[in-house]
């Protein structure tokens, strides 16, 4: 194999390129081409005028993650037929690892040119991550379930936006867990009914009892012990200055608003999922024999892995996901506590916890092992304990996406 490394430094207007050979002599430098379609066109012409001049029969990319800038890119040189003979391989790397590299050249100076150099000596310099081998497939369904991911976060974002200015406007109801959810319809009416919570503490309890009736639709098992926490809490709450109050109040409604619409929106992205993943007849068939996981999660872990050969072992994909821990070890001293690494990617990442989260409920094996960390846990017992399921999680997937088999619960296994 005689290869050549090209370097590309991603914006959003261009793209800065460097060609190395496999001795690291520079073919090509400062080359820009634009970051659009004739640009991409002008890299692949630039490349065939080398294969003209060098003889090479594989072709290394390397790109910085830049979010979505360096994207249509990787799709442009992955779907071109004059680059296929070159079998090439398109690597994205973490901007932390292009950081830590350039560190080896010294006082070397900081340009877009010289960042396509170091990005295309890191790629000759190997040992490289998983390469990107694009697959329209994965990347269509890929899209959306990334787009739930986002919605999702944007939603937590929200609540916790709207639980702050909750404290700020009712401090007492917010402390007290009056309503099972601080998002719930009676609360929300709260919100819009009453000004102030002076208005809530002076209200008669008999109102406020047929109000909480009226609004919870009855659903309420006490709601004079209800009525009685809500008045209690109002009148423990700070008081605010009126326009302050008022303002606040707003910003309430707005957040709730938002909350509502977007979780409207999960329900239309889940059944797109759904509906694209069944493209993926045996991967989904296989993920879909564990009970607990459904249409969602099953999505967004083929959307993600984007084929199981890529990977040669499940520590591989563990590794890929971010599902793995750093070692710290020197002379006769190993650490028994090491971070979680967070370099791989967060959407796989995401949807093995999420996965993990689901199995643990359904599934005698995974409730146990989470117990066990659960109670082996020193701090964030849940959360660590979520973590390293996912872990178990990981290894599960690989197995019967590898071996292209369903799911057997472990006691069916004995018995057969």
């Amino acid at each position: 194999m005689v290869p050549i490394y090209v370097g590309v430094d991603v914006s959003s207007y261009d793209l800065k390129i460097c060609i190395l050979d496999a001795s690291g002599e520079i073919l090509v430098n400062k080359f820009t081409v634009t970051n659009d379609d004739p640009g991409s066109s002008n890299l692949i012409s630039k490349i065939m005028e080398v294969s003209n001049k060098y003889s090479f029969d594989k072709i290394f990319f390397g790109l910085e993650a830049t979010g979505t800038f360096g994207s249509p890119l990787q799709y442009a040189l992955a779907d071109s037929d004059l680059l296929k003979p070159f079998n090439p391989t398109i690597t994205v790397f973490n901007p932390n690892i292009i950081f830590e590299f350039r560190k080896s050249f010294g006082n070397l100076p900081k340009n877009d040119f010289k960042d396509s150099y170091v990005i295309a000596e890191r790629v000759r310099f190997g040992k490289l991550p998983n390469d990107c081998n694009v697959d329209f497939r994965y990347l269509a369904l890929q899209r959306v379930t990334r787009y739930r991911y986002h919605v999702v976060q944007t939603i937590t974002r929200e609540k916790n936006f709207y639980l702050s200015n909750l404290f700020l406007k009712y401090s007492g109801i917010y402390q007290s867990d009056v309503f099972s959810s601080n998002f719930s319809a009676t609360m929300s009416s709260i919100i819009d009914d009453f000004e102030t919570v002076d208005d809530i503490a002076t209200c008669s309890l008999d109102n406020l009892i047929d109000y909480i009736m009226d609004k919870g639709k009855k659903h309420f098992s006490d709601p004079i012990e209800t009525a009685e926490k809500l008045k209690k809490a109002a009148k423990r709450s700070y008081r605010l200055d009126r326009l302050l109050s008022d303002s606040i109040g707003f910003v309430l409604q707005s957040c709730l608003r938002n909350i509502n619409l977007l979780q409207k929106e999960i329900t239309v992205i889940d059944k797109t999922i759904a509906k694209q993943v069944e493209m993926f007849r045996t991967e989904y068939t296989i993920l879909n024999s564990v009970k607990g996981l459904g249409p969602v999660f099953i999505g967004g872990l083929i959307a993600e892995i984007g084929g199981i050969h890529r990977f040669p072992n499940q520590n591989a994909l563990a590794k890929f996901s971010g599902l793995y821990w750093s070692e710290y070890q020197s002379g006769k001293f190993t650490a028994e506590d090491s971070s979680l690494q967070r370099s791989g990617n967060q959407y796989l990442r995401y949807y093995f916890v999420q996965a993990a989260n689901q199995l643990r409920k359904y599934l005698p094996e995974f409730s146990e092992y989470y117990s066990r960390k659960f109670k082996e846990s020193k701090t964030h017992h849940h959360k660590r304990a979520l973590i390293l399921t996912a872990r178990k999680a990981v290894r599960l997937v690989f197995v019967l996406l590898r071996e292209n088999q369903l799911y057997i619960p472990p006691a069916k296994k004995g018995a057969d």
